[in-house]
């Protein structure tokens, strides 16, 4: 058997059957683009998801904030993977709720900067005016920017062998990431945090503000932009709802593996496994389990594209989206990535000629989640996107079509405005 088409899914052959469409869609021509490029996008999709190599897909565009393209294509459950608890075959639907993974990230770092436009925390200020047990072992000087930012010297769980339960007891998580010792001191390197800084992060808005992480979303942003989901972690009871995500393809090679398992503290296979189980599903994981659907993901980045403003309502002020997306260092190798990678303090950033978010994206800000999951707003393009989905791979076939639907989408929506910070956009 070929090793490259291990762990796929079957793809029958009418895919209109399992495509949930938005209805709400606006023609291509009224949003100022070619009439061509809404088809285009959707076969882009099809692509992808021809590979056999995501169970399931959603897909959000808006353009200028109304919305171009909104569709879901394949299963939330049943097709593949260990999933012993909802393994009954569940269309993936436009409302299916979808673990964000690292995308969540950027929502974490938007509360913290809603917590500092409030005055509750200053960027500049160290860690340890908020959380004093956190200031040992050579964490004393590290500032709140540092954690948003991947420059903390916190990139890994501090134990032997990571324990997957480390990630729903809260408090064991932060106590145990307050006594570690840095790799390096604040601000020398720059190191992907993939679950670290967020219970750090989460922790200290939890303090300032007086209230848990779930209710300080709601109150600034689920409520006020009436999203459905937009949590971290679901209730009981909508632990059904929810896609559940498989690994797919073959497995890693050797370097990648390594690599992966230091950034996520697991072996890549075993990941997926992790997502679906109820304690994992119940939890509150600032920095990879926020729940919610591609539509309700492009509400929130283009509230940010826009300065912060939603249907008339200004809810983060001009100043503090800039302050967000602004770089917080130069591009460079990231120390556990190994790869090239701009942050601004808490979204990764677009580059030229091109970069996560697709081509001459450098004035776009947002999130990759888990490999392929990835969230973002281009101003120069006036645009908000959401591609989330349920396979985990690195499979050549995946990692091309998911490029080729990013060129899709750069090409078909051009640029037509120039690079700007978000608060020269809004005033």
């Amino acid at each position: 058997m070929n090793p490259l088409r291990r762990n796929r899914v079957h793809i029958r052959r009418n895919l209109d059957l399992i495509i949930d469409r938005n209805p709400a869609e606006l023609p291509a021509e009224q949003l100022g683009l070619d009439p061509a490029a809404t088809q285009a996008i959707h076969a882009a999709l099809l692509d992808l998801y021809r590979t056999g190599l995501h169970p399931g897909l959603q897909l959000c565009v808006r353009r200028r904030g109304e919305i171009l393209y909104d569709r879901a294509i394949g299963y939330a459950a049943g097709v593949a993977g260990d999933d012993p608890l909802h393994g009954a075959r569940r269309p993936m639907q436009r409302d299916t709720p979808v673990c964000l993974f690292s995308a969540s990230k950027a929502v974490t770092a938007m509360l913290v900067h809603k917590c500092a436009e409030d005055g509750l925390v200053d960027l500049d200020a160290r860690v340890t005016d908020y959380l004093p047990e956190y200031g040992v072992n050579g964490k004393e000087q590290t500032l709140v920017r540092h954690l948003l930012a991947h420059q903390a010297g916190i990139p890994r769980i501090p134990m032997r062998e990571p324990d997957p339960s480390l990630l729903w007891d809260w408090e064991r998580a932060v106590a145990m990431l307050c006594a570690a010792k840095p790799l390096h001191g604040a601000g020398e390197q720059q190191a992907y945090h993939a679950v670290t800084a967020g219970f750090i992060l989460g922790e200290l808005v939890q303090r300032v503000s007086g209230k848990p992480l779930n209710d300080y979303l709601a109150e600034h942003f689920a409520r006020p932009m009436g999203m459905k989901t937009f949590q971290y972690g679901l209730p009981r009871e909508r632990h059904h709802e929810a896609a559940r995500n498989a690994f797919t393809g073959a497995p890693l090679p050797a370097p990648l593996r390594m690599i992966a398992r230091r950034v996520l503290g697991a072996d890549f296979e075993r990941v997926p496994g992790i997502s679906n189980c109820p304690e994992f599903l119940s939890a509150v994981i600032p920095a990879g389990n926020l729940y919610a659907t591609a539509e309700e993901a492009t509400s929130f980045f283009e509230m940010l594209r826009v300065g912060g403003r939603y249907q008339g309502r200004q809810l983060l002020a001009p100043e503090t989206v800039a302050r967000a997306v602004e770089p917080a260092s130069r591009i460079r190798i990231d120390r556990s990535l190994m790869l090239p990678v701009r942050f601004s303090m808490g979204m990764v950033l677009g580059e030229n000629p091109f970069g996560l978010y697709g081509p001459n994206c450098r004035g776009a800000f947002g999130h990759l989640g888990f490999m392929n999951i990835i969230c973002w707003a281009d101003p120069s393009r006036e645009i908000s996107v959401a591609i989330l989905n349920t396979g985990k791979t690195v499979a050549p076939s995946a990692l091309y079509r998911l490029g080729q639907l990013l060129r899709t989408i750069g090409t078909q929506i051009p640029r037509d405005a120039p690079e700007a910070p978000a608060l020269a956009r809004a005033v």
